[in-house]
């Protein structure tokens, strides 16, 4: 079981979940100080409500770099975005921040989870895929006994 099992093949919700909980165990993913304050978007109205909403954004971002290499800030802040609305005129995308984005990929840089790709953007390292299909084994075997 363990000896093909990679990101693909679990439930994206369930290992952004577990990513999350082991980058905020290791403790070395550095927050910020300014996270507790901070709004992930100018379309929102107000902060997370989710204390440890940092480490749910690394890991997805990690897993969306996993999956999609050569990806960079915009793209980041594209994908985290979500509706602006605007009364009664329609609703519009809206980027979320690109600081936050820019932050997080420096901190998963910094651990030696992403690198600089050649053509642009960042790009999974091999001790990043390594840690992320570590962790899907553990949720496919979570998965399976439940």
């Amino acid at each position: 079981m363990a000896g093909g099992i990679t990101v693909k093949d679990v439930s994206a919700q369930a290992l952004i979940k577990a990513y999350a909980a082991h980058l905020k165990k290791s403790g070395k993913l550095e927050v910020p100080a300014w996270t507790e304050y901070a709004k992930t978007g100018n379309y929102k109205e107000l902060c997370p409500q989710d204390a440890d909403w940092y480490y749910v954004r690394a890991a997805s971002i990690a897993r969306h770099i996993y999956l999609h290499g050569g990806v960079g800030v915009g793209a980041l802040a594209r994908r985290q975005g979500g509706t602006k609305r605007r009364g009664s005129r329609p609703n519009h995308h809206a980027d979320a921040s690109t600081n936050i984005a820019r932050k997080i990929l420096q901190g998963l840089g910094k651990l030696g989870l992403v690198e600089k790709h050649t053509d642009g953007g960042r790009k999974i390292t091999s001790a990043g895929q390594r840690d992320l299909d570590r962790i899907s084994v553990q949720v496919a075997k979570a998965q399976a006994s439940a």
